[in-house]
This record gives structure tokens, C-alpha cells and sequence, in this order.
């Protein structure tokens, strides 16, 4: 029987989602619980992975198990089993061609910035920049990004794929006590693409770049144009919405 997860999680406390070969992960530590419940290895096929420190309000997966249980008592046991930093809101039985990656229609990703006094408390879950930005000239930048482009000037520099176009749908920015958060809808994400784009609006709110030169820099298809990659800590996704 095939099951929909949606889950949380502190990534600091994480080597990332995908299982390495050091360190403790978020689909490791949820596949060792699964398998004790079905008493044989699960895999854990997530939406997405998510790199060391990316924290997630709605991460979904799915995965297949051989005993018969309802989705309330998979999540039950789950909880139970895998730990004080990871969350799971609900466990739902789902067609068995159903696939948490390939039937993603969009994600929401949001990046907290820190413009006011260093807090040591809030590290590991908001970049402390500590200077304030131009909201204005940031928002005339993030006009650029929306729609559908090829963003290699803002993936990983060493992300080798056939295809980097993607579809950003909204960009939109909240500031409240000196906390400015950076919404971004899109059909999907390269790996760094939404800490990076962070980057470069960062470098247009403090004047060192002007807003058009988003143009250049996704024309150029060179990581080297795009500055900077902020810290994953303060990254989160938000939500994950399925094809119907």
C-alpha cells in the first residue's frame, strides 16, 4: 500500500534529507523508523531534497509498506519513532502510481533575512545580515526572476543537467520587526537556485547592483555572474502542491 507523508523538520540538526554515507539524515532517520514498523527496509521517495541546515514547514514523501495500517497509525507510529526534529502532520493512503516527485505542480520556498541586531539565538534559523536593505529596489529586481527563463547562472555551479529552465510564478517580500522574508513560488527548484537569486537581491537592496542587471545575468548562463550563495540556515520550504 502506498502512503502520502506531509512533515517537518530542523534541518540544523541534519546532514540534509538525502541519505548519505556520513552523518544523520532526514530520509535516513524516516526510513530506519518505517522499516521497524514494517519489519523490512521502506524507501523514502521525497518531493525534493533538501541540503544541511534547509529547514521544512511541508515536506512531503511517499513511500510503500506490506502491513496493513491506516494513515493515522502510520503517523502515530512514526512519531513516536523518529525524534525530537522531525514532525509528522499526516500520513494519507494514495493511488499506488502516485509520486512525490515527478507529480509536483509547484513548491514554496521562503528565505529569512535578519536586517536588525545579531541574534545569536535565531542562527540557525535566520541569516544574520544585520544591515537593513532596500526592500524597494529588491522587489524592482525580483520582477526579472518571474516567468520562465534558464536559471544555470543561479544553480550550483557544478549541477550538471540537461535542462535548467523553471517557471517562477511569484516573488513576493515581508518585513516585520526587522525580519525581511522572501517568498518564491515556482513549477521547481536547481539546487542553490533560491539561495542564490536570495543573493543577488541582497547585492541590489545594499546598492552594490542595480535591478536590470538580472537580465545579464540570466542571459549569460554563468554562475560566476549571479554573486552571491547566502547561507542555507535561513531557508525553508514552505509548500508543496500536486498535480490534481
Amino acid at each position: 500500500m502506498r502512503y502520502l507523508m506531509r512533515f517537518s523538520y530542523d534541518g540544523s540538526k541534519f546532514n540534509g534529507l538525502q541519505v548519505q554515507v556520513e552523518g544523520s539524515t532526514i530520509q535516513g532517520t524516516i526510513e530506519e523508523a518505517l522499516t521497524k514498523i514494517n519489519k523490512k527496509f521502506v524507501k523514502l521517495t521525497a518531493t525534493g531534497r533538501t541540503d544541511a541546515l534547509v529547514h521544512a514547514y511541508n515536506q512531503y514523501a511517499h513511500f510503500d509498506l506490506d502491513v496493513l495500517m491506516s494513515g493515522s497509525e502510520v503517523e502515530k507510529a512514526l512519531n513516536s519513532l523518529v525524534g525530537s526534529y522531525i514532525y509528522v502532520k499526516e500520513v494519507k493512503e494514495v493511488a499506488n502510481d502516485f509520486h512525490a516527485r515527478f507529480d509536483v505542480q509547484n513548491k514554496t520556498y521562503v528565505y529569512k533575512i535578519n536586517m536588525g541586531e545579531y541574534n545569536p539565538i535565531e542562527y540557525d534559523y535566520v541569516y544574520q545580515y544585520c544591515k537593513i536593505l532596500d526592500i524597494v529596489k529588491m522587489k524592482e529586481a525580483s520582477t526579472y526572476l518571474l516567468g520562465k527563463h534558464n536559471f544555470k547562472s543561479f544553480a550550483k555551479a557544478k549541477d550538471l543537467r540537461e535542462s535548467y529552465e523553471r517557471t517562477i510564478y511569484d516573488i513576493s517580500f515581508k518585513e516585520n520587526n526587522n525580519i525581511l522574508e522572501i517568498s518564491f513560488t515556482g513549477d521547481g527548484f536547481l539546487r542553490y537556485m533560491v539561495r542564490n537569486m536570495v543573493g543577488f537581491l541582497i547585492e541590489v537592496g545594499s546598492s552594490k547592483r542595480e535591478a536590470k542587471e538580472a537580465i545579464t545575468i540570466l542571459n549569460s548562463q554563468d554562475r560566476r555572474c549571479a554573486g552571491i550563495n547566502v547561507p542555507a540556515n535561513g531557508l525553508y520550504l514552505v509548500d508543496v502542491v500536486f498535480k490534481k
